[in-house]
């Protein structure tokens, strides 16, 4: 007969009620989100009276995770980036370029002095003095070559050499160049995160379009060019040797050499090698802090490779200026007084403390390996997210009205409980988006409208059933219970081929797409469970006060 065992009574209301508690916070979303961002901003250091009054209007005890909002419903700002691969070729080269010096002067017998001639950014084009070591030249420089680092190169190696007459011509190979491409795009991205993530924004959208495009969409901030300022900031760090120092920036420089202003100093510009000894890319930690005389700095630390080449040129150097170099421009050149082992030093120069804060996120963050060129940018109005949103509660509220009127009328006191279960069901809905840190998208909202018709789907199945129980004579009890047992079998099929929908749809789709699906699916469990537990618990419970001799259904 109708029996559910307490401990299942506890655990389905247990549910229940922690579900509705998760998704308290969304009833009070603006006052949360205030409350959330304070909170935030205390972490960060930022621990004024006015933060500290809008943290404590959420009570720490309560659930604070609210269903973030998307582009669609918030506002924000939509970029489409194309990666300049072709720039990381020239930079490869100009690695390159130290380690082919060296290898080719220890066969100065045979090869004659070398001279690194103009060339196109992605080639090294060097001069030999002695035509006749040619042969052994390019033996030399091909046995620097290193194999490619992917399946589609296998068997490939990533420099190329050739001889035209006495001068040596070094590229990338073309299984390199696609490797790097690759590399390219994936580090853009993941730098392209990590910014974003510095400045805590809410739920981006960072994913990459096609072979060199990078799509980025952020939810509540103001603008395009906001977004780009962000995103565009190099702050490409290298550490060169100083080679000279002027006061005119339209002095002439050898090959291999650039011309690169004072930061501190106006009307000063160094002369420095253009291979540096360290880069920005073998920093493992940047911090803000503070110099010997109170300052704001930056402190750093390279990791073992960046450590040991640093310490190695310090040893062989103290007593000549050291360029520390951002953006193309010389921020700090001190002399090296001894010898830096460890991989650790600090960045002097006149810093605020917020300046040197941001130049430390922007060091952690690394540098982009190559120009972005923002090929599409829209920035999308909060007024066009209301309409959107006030669009969707429109058609949740009639969706949900006209579902529980239809209930209603059709089951009456059964309906009534079906309803119950309806709104516990778009209750605990909202508690498993919040709980996931899901980002509700238009496309949410109407997974959200299908939810609420879906959810009777299974309550008309099992009332449907229990009707040609009752017409078969049976008692009330034995009605129910026969209802429920034969309606399982097809809300199970009905229900899981829904689900593998849903699946599918998240894992081939993106973006909206994906909004829909986790709507959908999350609605399915919760529509199931309502139906199956809590609408037959109401009626057991219902049923053991009452204990009625025929009833309606």
């Amino acid at each position: 007969m109708l029996q559910i065992d307490t401990w299942k009574r506890v655990l389905i209301w247990s549910v229940c009620v922690i579900g509705l508690f998760m998704a308290l916070p969304n009833a009070f979303y603006t006052r949360v989100e205030t409350s959330n961002d304070a909170k935030a901003a205390i972490e960060l250091g930022v621990d004024t009276p006015e933060n500290q009054a809008e943290a404590a209007e959420w009570p720490n005890w309560l659930p604070s995770s609210l269903v973030n909002l998307g582009l669609d419903l918030r506002g924000g700002a939509h970029l489409l980036a194309e990666v300049k691969v072709e720039d990381v070729y020239e930079s490869r080269m100009e690695a390159m370029w130290p380690e082919i010096r060296d290898a080719l002067r220890d066969e100065r017998a045979t090869v004659g002095t070398i001279r690194r001639q103009e060339s196109p950014p992605d080639q090294i084009r060097l001069r030999i003095s002695q035509p006749e070591g040619m042969p052994r030249a390019l033996e030399v420089v091909r046995g620097l070559a290193r194999q490619v680092q992917t399946l589609s190169g296998v068997g490939a190696t990533d420099i190329e050499a050739r001889a035209q007459g006495d001068t040596i011509i070094v590229q990338l190979s073309e299984a390199e160049k696609l490797a790097t491409d690759d590399r390219t795009v994936r580090q853009s991205l993941e730098i392209v995160r990590r910014r974003i993530d510095e400045v805590g924004t809410r739920e981006p959208t960072i994913q990459r379009q096609g072979a060199d495009r990078i799509l980025i969409q952020v939810p509540g901030i103001g603008s395009a060019g906001e977004l780009k300022e962000i995103i565009g900031t190099t702050a490409q760090l290298t550490f060169n040797p100083v080679l000279g120092r002027g006061t005119d920036e339209n002095a002439s420089v050898g090959i291999g050499e650039k011309l690169a202003p004072s930061l501190d100093e106006p009307d000063v510009y160094y002369t420095l090698d253009s291979s540096p000894v360290v880069t920005g890319e073998e920093l493992v930690d940047a911090q803000p802090a503070f110099d010997q005389n109170g300052r704001p700095a930056v402190s750093f630390r390279f990791n073992t490779s960046g450590a040991r080449k640093f310490g190695d040129y310090t040893l062989e150097n103290i007593g000549a200026p050291f360029a520390i170099v951002l953006d193309d421009e010389v921020i700090s050149a001190p002399v090296i007084q001894s010898h830096i082992p460890g991989g650790s030093g600090i960045i002097t120069g006149n810093f605020t403390v917020e300046e040197s804060t941001n130049l430390a996120v922007l060091l952690r963050a690394g540098a982009l390996p190559a120009e972005l060129e923002f090929l599409e940018e829209r920035t999308i109005g909060p007024e066009l997210g209301q309409d959107s949103i006030d669009a969707g509660k429109v058609a949740t509220i009639v969706a949900f009205v006209a579902v529980l009127a239809f209930m209603g009328l059709s089951y009456g006191l059964f309906g009534i409980f079906a309803n119950i279960a309806l709104i516990i069901n778009v209750g605990l809905l909202f508690g498993l988006l919040s709980l996931i840190g899901a980002t509700l998208t238009l496309p949410g909202i109407a997974g959200i409208v299908l939810t609420v018709g879906m959810a009777v789907d299974a309550n008309v199945l099992i009332f449907e059933r229990i009707r040609e129980e009752l017409k078969s004579a049976k008692g009330p009890a034995r009605a129910i219970e026969l209802g429920y047992e034969k309606a399982l079998s097809a809300i199970l099929d009905a229900n899981v081929t829904t689900f593998i929908t849903a699946v599918i749809l998240f894992a081939m789709g993106s973006g909206p797409v994906r909004g829909f699906a986790i709507t959908l699916g999350l609605g399915i469990l919760t529509s199931v469970f309502t139906a199956i537990f809590v609408t037959r618990l109401m009626i057991v419970m219902w049923f053991e006060r009452r204990r009625p001799k025929t009833i309606e259904v």
